[in-house]
């Protein structure tokens, strides 16, 4: 049997979430069934946020266009078009976009995302 060597994702997955963000995961546990790793396309609209959050796994998040905000153990820290972060397993982070403008970005998990590993606080 021939060995798959590569996969073109063409259909990401849009993932439904509450607070208007727009997720389309390219791979990972919804879009490949993948636990490995997830990769996914992020438009966070302005004045959004989400709850405090300890996930169990690494999370690098690449920004294309517009900025956020996060908040590491009290400290805060914004991200900007062309700029990286990586937050570290373990490590307790929220997420904002408190600006007039959208920001879009790309979010890689190691392993991969999921709802029960993110460990999300109640707001």
């Amino acid at each position: 049997m021939a060995q798959v060597k590569f996969f073109h994702q063409n259909n990401p997955s849009l993932i439904p979430v509450p607070d208007l963000k727009m997720i389309k995961e390219h791979f990972g546990n919804v879009a490949t069934k993948t636990s490995d790793i997830s990769i996914a396309h992020m438009i966070a609209p302005p004045g959004w946020s989400e709850p405090f959050q300890t996930p169990e796994f690494d999370e690098y998040t690449l920004m294309v266009k517009g900025k956020k905000i996060l908040e590491i153990d009290g400290e805060k820290v914004t991200v900007s078009a062309g700029e990286s972060i990586l937050i570290k397993k373990g490590t307790r982070v929220r997420y904002s976009n408190p600006f007039e403008e959208e920001a879009e970005y790309w979010a890689i998990c190691k392993p991969a995302f999921n709802f029960e590993a993110v460990n999300r606080e109640d707001q």
